[in-house]
């Protein structure tokens, strides 16, 4: 499958089309930057995902992009219209108020500060399917077959050496690469990165099964004594079933059957829901890893390239989307020539703390549903009763978990909203902020109406309050605060565009 800009040389190579690769590969495409996406497995979307849940903040960041379905006079448009990547998908996922992570913990979503106050749960390929299709009509040039076997570069751009499905091998010139091309990642290791950590748990089972007998839960999860399961439906009439067995430490090649998963399901959950028919299983093992810089040069990590870490909390999947999120807009604005090469350090100055918070986080909960000494299993009962009476640790563990409570560090002397996220807010026109931020721009809500230049029309929106509020917010295209003031003049606001908008 290629785009229609296949013909001509890329501004920006993406390396994997996992689901950050491809919402990165749909942005960049959208705001009119050449992008070829290189994947070494054939077309086609697997079934046999790991990720199964969309968190609040990654529905957030695909309620600002645009349905591929959505389409004006024949054309994809790029005006805020009324469907979002997230309508597409809340149509096929099914959302929950509560995530269970062991035992009698679990996190209420419900009074999340989010239009999306539950977790959506759907298998990993629903979402690339929506995320492909959005890149198809961006124009995408899609290299599917194909695989780096080495990369350089200098001061004008990288090269990647690629070799095609007929074994030939050529060279691609960009101004830009990114490696979102998973744990074992090519170009991590072509750019000289570690990528230090450890396991965390060896011969996780994973399995696609029938049941007779499907649980009362959407999601099912649960630790006793040495092993743990999970259940979660694809939707198609099968559950994935993932488990793991203290005792059962063997290697990722080892024979496993559906008896195994069977008796483990049994000794975590108390029954195994009368599995059968199981049409694949698998080993594998979880590992806790981070690359020490997201960025060399001209070369990004996103998504497991740059981090990987205990399926525990669902926040794989999300957190590699919200990487694209935030760098997606920062190569537009360097490749248009409307900031500077500095912008893009902000890339790993943002997300690296990020993603070393989720491999605690996740790290943690994996290592109390496994408790198993009496002060482990002291401290786990210990923390489940502070966050049911404590309802600010209760709101942190949500917020960090879904991803809608992380806060990027702000220069020094910012105001004190710069760097927050920032919740959908309704807009005096009837609208919604992330409506607006669905053409890919700038957002100003001010007190009062501000008038955009053209030269800036296609990179700025501006909207007033709904509310009285007199704060004036710039608002990125990633939906953080860029800019605040509690009050400001024209000429206030002009700087501040100048210096963020370009």
């Amino acid at each position: 499958m290629t785009g229609t800009k296949g013909n001509t040389a890329p501004t920006v190579i993406v390396v994997g089309a996992g689901p950050t690769g491809l919402l990165l590969a749909g942005d960049l495409a959208t705001a009119g930057v050449r992008v070829t996406l290189v994947e070494k497995r054939p077309h086609r979307i697997s079934n046999l995902s790991r990720a199964f849940v969309l968190h609040a903040r990654s529905l957030e960041q695909l309620d600002a992009r645009p349905s591929p379905t959505t389409t004006l006079n024949g054309r994809a448009s790029r005006a805020p219209l009324s469907r979002s990547l997230a309508d597409d998908l809340e149509a096929v996922g099914r959302p929950l108020g509560r995530l269970r992570l062991f035992g009698r913990l679990s996190i209420d979503l419900t009074a999340l500060p989010s239009r999306f106050n539950h977790v959506l749960v759907l298998p990993q390929y629903e979402v690339e399917e929506v995320l492909e299709r959005r890149a198809v009509k961006a124009g995408v040039d899609f290299r599917h077959e194909t695989e780096v076997t080495g990369l350089t570069q200098d001061a004008d751009g990288v090269t990647v050496e690629v070799q095609g499905p007929d074994g030939r091998t050529e060279p691609l010139r960009a101004a830009y690469v990114v490696g979102a091309d998973g744990m074992r990642s090519r170009v991590r290791e072509a750019i000289g990165l570690p990528f230090p950590g450890h396991s965390v748990i060896r011969s996780v089972v994973l399995a696609d099964v029938r049941l007779a007998e499907p649980p009362e839960t959407l999601l099912t999860v649960n630790a006793a004594g040495d092993a743990f399961a999970f259940l979660a439906p694809f939707g198609d009439g099968y559950h994935r079933v993932i488990c793991w067995h203290r005792g059962r430490n063997v290697p990722d090649h080892a024979p496993v059957d559906l008896d195994e998963v069977r008796e483990i399901t049994r000794l975590a959950l108390g029954r195994d829901f009368g599995m059968h028919d199981a049409r694949w299983i698998s080993r594998f093992h979880s590992d806790e890893r981070q690359a020490p810089a997201y960025r060399v040069g001209r070369v990004f990590l996103a998504g497991d390239a740059a981090h990987v870490h205990s399926p525990a909390g669902g926040q794989g999947m999300n957190t590699g989307l919200q990487d694209a999120a935030n760098l997606g807009w920062k190569l537009v604005q360097v490749v248009t020539g409307h900031a500077s090469e500095a912008l893009l350090d902000t890339y790993q100055a943002e997300r690296h703390p990020v993603g070393r918070a989720v491999l605690r986080s996740s790290g943690g909960i994996v290592r109390l549903a496994m408790a198993k000494r009496p002060w482990t299993l002291a401290l786990r009962a210990a923390l489940v009763t502070f966050l049911g009476i404590c309802g600010p640790a209760r709101r942190k563990a949500a917020g960090q978990i879904t991803g809608v409570g992380f806060h990027y560090a702000a220069p020094r002397g910012s105001h004190r909203l710069v760097g927050a996220r920032v919740p959908d807010l309704a807009l005096a026109d009837g609208g919604r902020l992330y409506e607006a931020l669905r053409g890919g721009r700038f957002v100003l809500v001010a007190p009062r109406a501000h008038e955009v230049g053209p030269e800036r029309a296609a990179r700025l929106t501006a909207a007033r309050w709904a509310s009285d509020r007199r704060t004036t917010l710039l608002v990125r295209p990633d939906g953080y605060v860029a800019w605040a003031a509690d009050s400001a003049d024209d000429d206030a606001i002009e700087a501040a565009l100048a210096t963020h908008v370009g």
